[in-house]
């Protein structure tokens, strides 16, 4: 049989029991939420709750493969919610953890979806094992299956709030770097903004699209009106506002990536036009040496009266060079 955890909520605390016990459990919605997690979908756990909760048959797919977008979909019985949270992985890349719901009147099933194998299988289960010590610690008390998906999808914003939290330091780490001059070397420096970018750019993206698929839900009324509006509403609101962080942050950030390239531009620009001044305060040397060398310095004897003028005339023409230069406002 699947893994999976039973967890019957209840006014009293949290039960918990086997997946045989299911059919047993559903004879009386009145005892209690009924919610069911699984850590790992398989062919028995789809068969198992197809049966007990007559999951749709797209949705079974859907938790059996990745979805790379948030999604929602209503279905007279239940709905089917796909949401994704983030995990920091090498080089900058985020890995999506996908987060799969069936949220019925008097249960939820919680799925974690296919996991990337560089991603530890512990980080998929944050959210739901989070809510289950607090549950079982008496600090949370639900009363309906919509109470108890808010609470889990509270945690997984929570979660998308902590990396976002972690990259604000980071660019904060960034800026005084750029300010201070510290920049070590400036081939990684600016990769590491642009990572820090991609990630708050993940945050953006996973905030906004998860906004949009609960302000779906809450046009269609899936948790009824007053207090499930309201929980809906407010997820919405977490989201949104992770979202508009986000892009300040990111905002704040090409702001400081720009500061960067600004000056280290103004650098170059600066070194070329001084040694353009260099090459054209040499070139009238170069070119009468060229001429006269030949005739001046190798032959038997030195003329000094010839050499003397033309190192005066060298020298002249390099300092009325300068002197242009500066004027210009070359140097």
């Amino acid at each position: 049989m699947s893994t999976m955890d039973v967890l019957l909520v209840t006014p009293d605390g949290v039960e918990r029991h086997r997946p045989d016990e299911l059919a047993a459990l559903l004879k009386d919605p009145d005892a209690g939420v009924l919610w069911v997690d699984v850590p790992e979908w398989d062919g028995a756990a789809a068969d198992l709750l197809a049966e007990h909760f007559g999951l749709h048959p797209r949705a079974v797919d859907a938790c059996a493969q990745r979805n790379p977008v948030p999604k929602v979909h209503v279905y007279p019985d239940q709905v089917f919610v796909v949401l994704h949270a983030p995990e920091r992985g090498a080089r900058g890349h985020v890995h999506y953890v996908e987060f799969d719901q069936f949220i019925g009147p008097h249960h939820l099933i919680t799925v974690h979806g296919p996991l990337n194998p560089a991603v530890a299988p512990d980080v998929a289960l944050i959210e739901t094992r989070m809510v289950q010590r607090r549950l079982e610690a008496g600090r949370l008390h639900v009363t309906s299956s919509y109470q108890l998906s808010f609470a889990l999808v509270s945690a997984l914003s929570g979660r998308l709030r902590d990396y976002l939290t972690a990259l604000t330091e980071e660019v904060w780490t960034l800026e005084r770097a750029v300010t201070g001059g510290h920049l070590g070397d400036a081939e990684q420096f600016l990769e590491e903004m642009f990572r820090v970018r991609h990630g708050l750019l993940t945050v953006r993206t996973m905030a906004a699209l998860s906004r949009e698929v609960y302000g779906r839900m809450a046009t269609l009324g899936v948790f009824g009106d007053g207090a499930g509006h309201g929980l809906l509403a407010d997820i919405e609101d977490q989201f949104r506002r992770l979202g508009t962080m986000a892009d300040g942050q990111r905002e704040y950030l090409q702001g400081v990536i720009e500061f960067y390239q600004t000056r280290t531009n103004t650098k170059m620009t600066v070194a070329a036009e001084r040694l353009a001044v260099i090459a054209a305060v040499t070139l009238p040397v170069t070119a009468i040496s060229s001429v006269m060398g030949m005739n001046v310095i190798i032959t038997d004897t030195t003329k000094v009266g010839v050499l003397t003028v033309l190192l005066a005339g060298m020298a002249a023409l390099s300092i009325t060079l300068l002197v242009w230069a500066r004027r210009k406002g070359w140097w």
